[in-house]
């Protein structure tokens, strides 16, 4: 069978336009304690202009909406993007921007909070700094998020990762965890101007859910690629050794980095 094009070849814009279905079904959501957090610390409410930045096929833009605020969705990928319009376009105050981190299309001055959910380590870091300055408000605040894989959690963990790291055609090198130690949030916000905060978060897959939610990241060959059929004969052996009731527990860290810009 020909084989496809190889994801570590692909442009940043492109790597998840064959993606999409498996994104929209398998990618998990995020806990009500962040939406909570935001709230708290960020004044998110039914009054907030909101840019949700590499939104993606929209499944943050949707907690967002859910709150009130008028939201942004910015996302250059045409297929993820038509995506999230399909699903949010009966919401009242979602607007699709086919924009760029660096590029967003936004007026000066015009939000008051920017999210940033598993898009951020794709991002060239002084053009989003620079755009994100001109686009928020003075006293406006950035809020770059992650649901992380908990990899030592049980052995199902374990597994999971060493499949990544086995098949993955460049999993090693679209790590966003890097990011933080590198020290690249005090050259984003300003030393002393960001926090982090950690909350619990958790899929629950039968074996076609954690087959999608492999295929949905953008370094899993997908059928017809080298190494597809042995990763997936890998990922349904764990699933035997490690189901409870035919199912798995994914456990996530969701993570924020929360901050203003010096």
């Amino acid at each position: 069978m020909e084989s496809g094009p190889d994801s570590s070849n692909l442009n940043p814009l492109e790597r998840f336009s064959d993606r999409v279905d498996d994104y929209v079904r398998y990618r998990p959501g995020y806990p009500a304690e962040l939406i909570q957090f935001l709230v708290a610390k960020a004044g998110l409410s039914a009054g907030s202009v909101v840019a949700d930045v590499g939104a993606g096929t929209g499944i943050f833009t949707r907690l967002l909406l859910e709150t009130g605020a008028k939201v942004f969705a910015v996302e250059p990928n045409d297929a993820m993007r038509m995506a999230a319009e399909d699903w949010l376009r009966p919401c009242a105050n979602f607007e699709s921007a086919p924009g760029t981190a660096e590029a967003t299309g936004l007026p000066d001055g015009a939000v008051s909070l920017i999210t940033c959910a598993q898009a951020f380590h794709w991002f060239d870091l002084p053009g989003a700094r620079r755009e994100f300055r001109r686009i928020l408000r003075r006293d406006g605040w950035c809020a770059v998020i992650w649901n992380t894989t908990v990899v030592d959690a049980s052995e199902f963990a374990i597994g999971y990762e060493r499949i990544k790291e086995e098949f993955g055609t460049d999993f090693r090198s679209v790590r966003h965890e890097h990011i933080a130690k590198a020290g690249k949030f005090d050259l984003f916000f300003g030393a002393g101007n960001w926090e982090r905060r950690e909350f619990e978060n958790f899929q629950s897959l039968d074996l076609a859910g954690l087959k999608g939610r492999l295929l949905s990241s953008s370094y899993a060959p997908k059928e017809g690629q080298p190494g597809h059929e042995a990763m997936i004969a890998s990922l349904e052996g764990l699933f035997d050794r490690c189901r409870k009731n035919n199912a798995v527990r994914m456990e996530y860290k969701t993570e924020v980095f929360f901050g203003q810009f010096a």
